[in-house]
């Protein structure tokens, strides 16, 4: 099979999805393509009901989408050549008046701390023309890195809709805020969804780069604030680069007690600013963040976002907090690890120790900064490997199915793991079963090759096959 080669996103469309956190694009299928796969969809949907994760091999038309050189450039500019297109998906239908309620999307039922940095992203994408009056998703730019929705009405100033003809799509920072709208003129409108996971840390632009400095797009004038840090240290790391603006700000110690201050603020996005200014001045800066981690609370969270950013100097303060009683911080602290990567090589044996932790909010945190560490843990990618096999038989099926997240990020480092991923195929959960196979899939050695042949071969899914159809033609 020839794939045409993906088209790269620019400079101006990777700055807006830094700061807007996201961008509607469009495939050139011609309408034929379309309204035969709606025509499909309406009849699965009227006669089978929506087949959730099954969508793509229920609908087989769809892999053309995923092939498409606009969408695989958009998805390769975003996390990189070889990311994951994730085992949950869903196909939303909207015909209702009224429109839906703002959220973030969960990962798969569980709490985590979410990314300000691009691990994962999302596509919607919309087979039918979608005027605004047929009920488009909506979203509110910018707001991909709140925590809290920082807006009180259920109709804000800025939201954007994902409007357009056939063959438009969404791309998302997955954590963004949003909401399907109002379908006024009361026909099907379908949107479906899938999800992406970077599987490698970038080492260098994975998009059409050509000018190395960062600069904010014009678009940011209407978003609800500005993280000139927080962009430009998401541009930079997108590069290549980790702990980019440690040190970049003078240690002034009046700048420091301003920013601690705003730090404890009840205003998230200024709460942010504060984190990034932290984390650019400094072992002053670090000890503020690290003294705000432990203290806990809305602060504690967003000065974890700081030291995720500051550089080595920041692990010794990461794993006092790591090694905290206080689950919270010691969970966030993990994160901070994990999103400083080879940074924190060092601390793998204290990540690997949390995993006997009680609380599985912990070591959910510490299975995923071993997979985020990844290979960069070096001498330690053994140890980190052997604890990931096991906790795939964790008694928490999140900590389960993220450990196999974090195998496939190991890639074939983490061939040891083999035997346990294949017991894995047989969990009780969907999502620990996927992801097993996922990282066989990345594996890629022969003994991991044959076992993922082998599982595919026997859950191999017959797209024709109904109960009206169930053998023949």
């Amino acid at each position: 099979m020839t794939i045409n080669p993906p088209v790269l996103l620019t400079d101006e469309q990777m700055r807006r999805f830094v700061t807007d956190g996201y961008l509607l694009l469009k495939t050139d299928f011609p309408k034929s393509f379309h309204d035969a796969l709606t025509a499909q969809l309406d009849k699965v949907y009227e006669e089978e009901g929506n087949p959730g994760n099954n969508l793509l091999p229920r609908i087989r038309e769809l892999r053309k989408v995923f092939d498409h050189p606009a969408v695989t450039g958009a998805l390769t500019s975003v996390l990189g050549p070889n990311y994951m297109l994730h085992a949950h998906r869903h196909g939303h239908f909207n015909a209702t008046p009224k429109p839906g309620g703002w959220h973030k999307d969960s990962y798969w039922g569980y709490k985590k701390q979410r990314n300000h940095h691009p691990w994962w992203a999302m596509i919607m994408y919309f087979p039918q023309d979608t005027p605004v009056e047929l009920g488009p998703t909506g979203l509110l730019p910018g707001t991909q890195n709140y925590e809290t929705r920082v807006f009180e009405t259920e109709d804000p100033a800025g939201e954007a809709l994902a409007a357009g003809e056939a063959g438009t799509f969404l791309l998302i920072h997955y954590d963004i805020w949003h909401r399907s709208t109002a379908n006024v003129l009361g026909k099907p409108r379908y949107m479906l969804k899938f999800e992406f996971m970077r599987t490698s840390a970038p080492t260098a632009p994975s998009w059409d780069n050509r000018d190395a400095a960062w600069s904010a797009p014009a678009t940011v004038d209407a978003l609800p604030a500005r993280h000139d840090l927080l962009w430009e240290e998401t541009w930079r790391w997108l590069r290549g680069e980790v702990g980019a603006i440690a040190g970049s700000l003078p240690a002034d110690d009046a700048a420091v007690a301003d920013a601690a201050a705003r730090l404890a603020g009840d205003d998230e996005p200024d709460a942010l600013n504060a984190a990034y200014e932290l984390a650019a001045r400094g072992d002053r800066g670090i000890a503020a963040l690290a003294g705000a981690l432990l203290a806990g609370g809305a602060a504690g969270r967003a000065a974890s976002y700081g030291l995720a950013v500051a550089g080595a100097a920041a692990v010794p303060a990461l794993r006092e907090a790591l090694a905290s009683a206080d689950e919270k911080a010691a969970a966030r602290g993990a994160f901070a690890l994990g999103e400083l990567r080879g940074l924190a090589a060092g601390a793998v044996p204290a990540l690997v120790d949390a995993l006997g932790r009680a609380e599985p909010r912990v070591r959910r945190a510490a299975v995923e900064a071993l997979g985020l560490i990844g290979p960069a843990a070096g001498a330690h990618v053994g140890d980190a490997v052997a604890a990931l096999a096991r906790a795939l038989a964790d008694d928490d099926a999140q900590t389960r199915f993220t450990a196999g997240l974090s195998l496939a990020r190991l890639g074939s480092a983490a061939a040891a793991a083999v035997p346990a991923l294949v017991l894995a195929l047989d969990d009780e959960n969907r999502y620990v079963r996927a992801h097993a196979a996922e990282a066989l899939r990345y594996i890629g050695t022969p003994e991991a090759n044959e076992a993922l042949l082998h599982e595919l071969t026997y859950a191999r899914w017959c797209s024709t096959t109904t109960k009206e159809s169930t053998f023949y033609p």
